[in-house]
């Protein structure tokens, strides 16, 4: 079973994404800001990482850069969760080193396809 860290601080889209990806058979682990977010994928070693971009303490774009800047997480797959979607808001998420982006409200068939790609390599 591939185990997801979710980092988001919206307790509503925190508690249907997690129910949601539990019952596809994903082990899901939870952080509320980007400081527990990088904090929870050194310790938990997650399989994929959900990563909302505005996060409070740390946001999503500098907790992703300092998940890929630690050598033995640097693999782990990182998709940007995010309702910013300006021009330009996918491009800054590539270059904080995320390896897909979805926005939200979050197509559930959509992004499980996103999460089964990244996890099979």
């Amino acid at each position: 079973m591939a185990k997801i860290l979710l980092v988001e601080d919206n307790e509503m889209n925190r508690d249907m994404l997690s129910r949601r990806l539990q019952r596809k058979g994903y082990d899901v682990v939870i952080a509320i800001d980007g400081e527990q977010g990088v904090a929870m994928a050194r310790s938990e070693l997650p399989d994929l990482i959900l990563m909302d971009m505005s996060l409070p303490i740390l946001d999503g774009w500098e907790a992703t850069r300092a998940i890929k800047a630690t050598p033995e997480i640097t693999a782990v797959p990182v998709i940007a969760l995010t309702a910013h979607a300006m021009a330009g808001d996918q491009e800054k998420c590539f270059e904080a080193g995320c390896d897909d982006y979805d926005t939200k409200p979050v197509d559930l068939p959509r992004l499980l396809a996103k999460i089964e790609s990244l996890l099979k390599g």
